[in-house]
């Protein structure tokens, strides 16, 4: 009985791998379709999105979420230089700022919060909160959300300056590498594909 199972199994298995072949699972490829040099052939597998990279070599690691690498914090951070921050959590994806006064009104303060919903450098990835406090007296005050262009113009001057510190890091990455390998390389880019 032991022996019949084993085989009905070893068959079973063999006619379900054989259904694999209806051209769904496997896809047939010719030798001219491929290129014979392994580094193109990986290089173009990468680009179709069909391979992956265990970073054997001398590559960079991985990526770290540390606030000093995220352009996006450090360009709030340095947007909002010009008021004390209550509060500024990494982890948290939170930047709070402490009350200010905007000038002029001297019975009007500002409070900015800046919400992180992602860490790429995208339009909603950011969330401005305006809150304004009037006080009438020092103990009469009144604390309200405001939705005006200050909220927008903040989020704008943010995404702007990321996009720069970015620009300014893969800059700095190309002139690396191209000092490893000023004549090009195996490992470069073709002039083509840039």
């Amino acid at each position: 009985m032991y022996n019949f199972t084993k085989i009905f199994l070893i068959l079973l298995s063999l006619l379900m791998l054989s259904n694999c072949s209806d051209g769904k699972f496997f896809k047939r490829s010719d030798v001219k379709d491929n290129p014979v040099n392994v580094n193109d052939r990986v290089r173009k597998n990468i680009e179709e999105g069909k391979g992956i990279r265990f970073g054997i070599g001398n590559q960079k690691g991985g990526v770290f979420d540390f606030a000093s690498s995220n352009e996006l914090w450090r360009a709030s951070v340095e947007t909002l230089d010009f008021v004390p921050l209550v509060n500024a959590s990494y982890s948290g994806g939170i930047i709070i700022t402490d009350w200010f006064n905007g000038g002029g009104d001297q019975k009007r303060d500002l409070k900015i919060t800046i919400r992180f919903l992602s860490n790429e450098i995208r339009s909603d990835a950011i969330k401005v909160i305006v809150h304004e406090r009037i006080c009438v007296n020092n103990n009469n005050c009144t604390t309200n959300l405001i939705d005006t262009k200050i909220s927008n113009e903040i989020q704008l001057a943010i995404l702007k300056t990321a996009s720069l510190m970015q620009k300014k890091g893969i800059d700095k990455l190309i002139k690396e590498r191209r000092k490893k390998d000023p004549r090009g390389g195996d490992k470069s880019i073709p002039v083509d594909q840039q």
